[in-house]
């Protein structure tokens, strides 16, 4: 498990590029054959990739975590962007398709991942948070979704936002997670932009061209900053940025959230005139 200690955002205003994409962006997550984990010091946060091909893989602990397994303390939402995979948690199987969703609760010992066809392998993307009560594990399709219909084409940003693990969905402790998908020739996610100082947000882009790129702009409004990101990356966005992207072609992308509550409405708007 890596280890990530997010710039304050003191430092960040002097950080170069390369320094911006250590400190927020997470670039190989979805690796054949392994589970890749990151762990940040914003909200304790843990986001991975797992990529089964021919083995199961587990879902272990690590020293960081200081406990005898991954979910003793902590809530996961897993969310397939791969071919067909599975999950199976303290020995019951969950089908995923590309992107269905699994909401796994604490105090789940065993979980384990595999793919339907190790040459079209699943790339399972999870987001963990600490829990403090735990909830029944459950799966979601996108037509169990609650699907909010955003944006216009004046606008470049018509996008439908297709809502999973929230208060009036899957059930969490802290998790809120889904993902937005936008429709063809609109171009940005999240415009009007916003921030959210009760709780941290991470963006995982997918469905992205390999020759197309998103430009993921963060910070504080009177100085933004901008991450060129690719297909299957993440970017960490704490508490006092702002996040939202233009992408060089149609694409999609998954947040997760964890905080001080679940209100998926409770947002500070940022006008577009206050942008620098």
């Amino acid at each position: 498990m890596d280890i990530r200690f997010a710039p304050d955002p003191a430092r960040y205003p002097r950080l170069a590029t390369t320094e911006l994409r250590a400190g927020y962006l997470i670039e190989n997550l979805f690796q054949p054959g392994t589970v890749q984990l990151l762990y940040t010091d914003v909200d304790r946060a843990v986001v991975g990739g797992v990529v089964p091909t021919s083995q199961k893989l587990v879902l272990g602990t690590a020293k960081e975590l200081a406990s005898t397994y991954f979910a003793e303390r902590r809530e996961l939402g897993v969310i397939n962007i791969g071919g067909k995979g599975s999950i199976a948690v303290d020995g019951k199987s969950f089908s995923l398709e590309k992107r269905d969703c699994l909401y796994i609760g604490r105090g789940s010992q065993k979980i384990e991942f595999a793919s339907g066809d190790p040459k079209s392998p699943a790339w399972f993307y999870l987001v963990s948070y600490p829990a403090h009560a735990a909830h029944p594990t459950r799966l979601a399709t996108p037509k169990d979704a609650e699907p909010v219909n955003l944006g216009t084409q004046r606008d470049a940003n018509e996008r439908t936002i297709y809502k999973y693990i929230h208060l009036n969905g899957v059930k969490s402790c802290q998790l809120v997670m889904g993902f937005t998908e936008l429709k063809e020739g609109s171009i940005w996610n999240t415009m009007p932009p916003h921030t959210h100082t009760r709780r941290t947000e991470v963006y995982l882009y997918f469905d992205v061209a390999p020759d197309a790129v998103v430009f993921h702009f963060m910070g504080p409004a009177e100085e933004t900053r901008h991450l060129v990101v690719r297909n299957g990356q993440a970017v960490l966005s704490p508490p006092w940025s702002m996040h939202c992207g233009a992408g060089t072609r149609h694409y999609s992308f998954i947040w997760a959230m964890g905080g001080e509550n679940q209100e998926f409405a409770d947002m500070d708007q940022i006008k577009v005139e206050a942008l620098r």
